[in-house]
């Protein structure tokens, strides 16, 4: 309990401490003990030392350990790139009487799949059904994901309609991967077809789910259809992060869609996420494009007011579309607090800038 207490604190080295003492008093770790030591050790990213610890217990066999310490193990050599000691380790643990369970070949899987290790994750999957062990909808998706980076997205489909559902394995994300397969195959009607079966037949959707569509729409130019789910993301309460609300500013902006784009960041405040300088840029940068510099600069305004400081680039669209508009006179008032910052102007910005006040002069 003091151990795993320890880990949850994040304090690493107090807990192997801990456990250095437990033994050099004679105390000898039991299952749980060394479950805890392992699997705070795995979860540090020091699967190397939680091994080292733990070895004497795995090869004297004075404990008999459960298939939580050899997973946490099996799973941290995984992550570092190990896998022979990963492989090895299954090995021995079947032989030491602990039977390796889904979760065990799951994560043997994930590698092998992440790796494009085709064989060895069939031959995993094969093992798994001779030992008695079914796959589940995790199983099932490593192989659906593996299926949708090399297959056409048809065969993706039917594999999931065939192979899967008939087991009831199909999830949200078997359903979310097949979206973003067609989505970003540009079939975007058969991506919407499958939400709609997806709703039809239950399935609650999440972030992916929608984010995968409403890009795909965007990518197209329908922002409509894009905004219409993203409403219906929100109604759900599936909150988008502010990195997703700026994707679709910039899509938004992009395609002159400017008063959704403004629908979009003002919606992105109601539902509490602060927009930062780059969603601040994306949208002044849209305005000013779009000749809109008075509204651009009411954004400008309102940065300074939310405490969300203007870096070089929000300048520098500021006064590109000042200059646009001929309204040299406060470009240059937004040039020198620019240079107050510490930034610096393009030299073609910058020779822009001063010609047109020479031309102006000249006019005069």
């Amino acid at each position: 309990i003091l151990i795993n207490g320890l880990f949850r604190v994040g304090k690493v080295t107090d807990a192997v401490e801990i456990w250095n003492e437990m033994i050099r008093r004679g105390i000898s770790p039991d299952n749980r003990a060394c479950a805890a030591l392992v699997v705070g050790l795995c979860h540090a990213r020091k699967v190397d030392l939680a091994y080292e610890m733990v070895a004497d217990e795995i090869k004297s066999a004075r404990v008999k350990l459960s298939t939580v310490v050899y997973n946490a193990l099996i799973s941290g050599f995984c992550r570092a790139g190990k896998i022979e000691k990963a492989e090895a380790l299954k090995s021995f643990m079947r032989k030491s009487g602990c039977e390796p369970d889904v979760v065990t070949y799951n994560v043997l899987l994930n590698f092998y799949y992440d790796n494009n290790m085709l064989k060895k994750a069939e031959g995993v999957m094969s093992e798994m059904v001779r030992s008695g062990i079914q796959p589940d909808a995790y199983s099932y998706n490593q192989l659906l994901k593996r299926h949708c980076r090399v297959s056409h997205p048809d065969k993706c489909y039917s594999f999931m309609a065939k192979e899967m559902e008939p087991r009831g394995l199909c999830d949200v994300v078997s359903y979310s991967t097949l979206i973003e397969t067609f989505c970003r195959a540009s079939n975007t009607r058969k991506a919407y077809k499958i939400f709609e079966e997806m709703r039809q037949k239950g399935v609650v959707m999440n972030v992916v789910t929608y984010t995968s569509l409403i890009k795909a729409f965007l990518r197209e130019g329908n922002s409509s259809v894009a905004k219409k789910l993203l409403d219906q993301m929100t109604e759900l309460g599936l909150s988008p992060d502010r990195v997703f609300y700026t994707t679709i500013l910039e899509h938004l902006c992009k395609s002159g869609n400017l008063d959704k784009a403004y629908g979009v960041f003002n919606d992105m405040i109601e539902h509490g996420i602060t927009p930062d300088v780059i969603s601040y840029n994306t949208l002044i940068s849209g305005l000013c494009r779009s000749c809109r510099v008075s509204e651009a600069m009411k954004l400008f305004e309102d940065m300074h007011s939310k405490e969300c400081c203007p870096d070089e680039l929000t300048f520098k669209f500021i006064i590109g579309g000042l200059i646009r508009e001929n309204k040299l006179s406060a470009a240059y008032k937004i040039w020198d607090q620019m240079m107050d910052k510490g930034f610096t102007l393009d030299r073609d910005v910058s020779d822009t800038l001063i010609k047109a006040s020479c031309s102006v002069s000249a006019d005069a």
